[in-house]
């Protein structure tokens, strides 16, 4: 008789593929984007529900009922799970998955201790530069990676939950040092998406994050004839923030008066002024209710020449 396993992944796409090809065990899928909105270190508790409830309904307009029923509901399955001898985390490259897996396994190290850990990390494969996420990679591919799981010691676990309390921390500044000091951590991707996270914080330049700056880039740079052509262009970029349709449509709104028109795609002249650095939008942009982690993004700046964070006092 096989013994039982609980399958944590990371979004549904990578539930049903797995189901498909058959994977034996139980399945909980994780419904969150920790990499946007407030976070606490309590993963789970009464709390943490709230400040991301509140963070979906103002930024989002997502109802109540459509947070629990869509994430709440599957969190609480993945309390009832107690009785498998391991528990496999089905994790990708990008930011947004990355800090999900900090926050599962966080979680895991507070209400499962001493349940085996491992962990299947999609990204790299041999022969390409490419990056591939779950649903990228073939049958026998996806297999290799199962069979190839990584086992979390103790130590990673506790490497992963400190790095977690940093990131939900009110400051980023000991997180631009503390994740690069760990050389036989068993997450590879995490030092890049560490590195992206500080990079969503306002850029010194004009104010604008990075992934601010790509957007008005890729408007200019490409003849597109509606928002949804931008976006579409912007996620097959397929850069390692892993973010999807309404994460950049919600950017794209915070900088409408840098557009003149979204049918064609076209630049204001004030748009075209912040993305060549000659105007600074950060008094426009700012405001006191956005968050990444437990830091609140416009209380600090990216040097960019530094790549370091510079925080804002007043």
């Amino acid at each position: 008789m096989k013994e039982a396993i609980l399958h944590i992944t990371n979004g549904d796409t990578t539930t049903n593929y797995l189901k498909k090809l058959n994977f034996s065990g139980d399945f909980i899928t994780w419904r969150e984007m920790l990499c946007e909105g407030k976070t606490t270190t309590d993963v789970g508790s009464e709390d943490f529900w709230k400040n991301r409830f509140d963070f979906f309904n103002t930024s989002y307009k997502i109802s109540k009922k459509k947070f629990i029923d869509y994430t709440v509901k599957e969190y609480r399955n993945l309390c009832n799970q107690k009785n498998q001898k391991e528990i496999v985390l089905w994790f990708e490259h990008d930011l947004f998955c990355q800090i999900n897996m900090l926050a599962v396994i966080s979680w895991l190290k507070r209400y499962r201790k001493g349940y085996q850990v491992s962990l299947v990390c999609s990204g790299k494969l041999k022969g390409s530069n490419l990056m591939f996420g779950l649903s990228d990679l073939n049958s026998e591919q996806i297999h290799q990676h199962y069979n190839n799981r990584i086992e979390l010691k103790q130590d990673d676990i506790e490497y992963a939950d400190y790095i977690w309390q940093l990131y939900c921390s009110d400051s980023p500044l000991r997180l631009e040092t503390i994740y690069k000091f760990n050389p036989i951590s068993p997450f590879q991707y995490l030092t890049t998406a560490l590195e992206l996270h500080l990079q969503r914080f306002p850029s010194i330049k004009n104010g604008l994050n990075t992934i601010e700056n790509t957007i008005l880039k890729t408007s200019l740079d490409h003849k597109l004839t509606s928002k949804k052509q931008l976006v579409n262009k912007l996620i097959k970029k397929k850069d390692s923030f892993g973010f999807g349709d309404i994460q950049y449509l919600n950017s794209i709104d915070k900088m409408n008066q840098l557009f003149s028109s979204f049918n064609p795609v076209t630049l204001s002249k004030k748009g075209i002024q912040v993305l060549e650095n000659q105007l600074n939008f950060y008094s426009q942009i700012r405001n006191d209710i956005s968050y990444l982690g437990g830091s609140k993004k416009y209380s600090f700046l990216y040097h960019n020449d530094s790549k370091k964070l510079l925080q804002i006092t007043s």
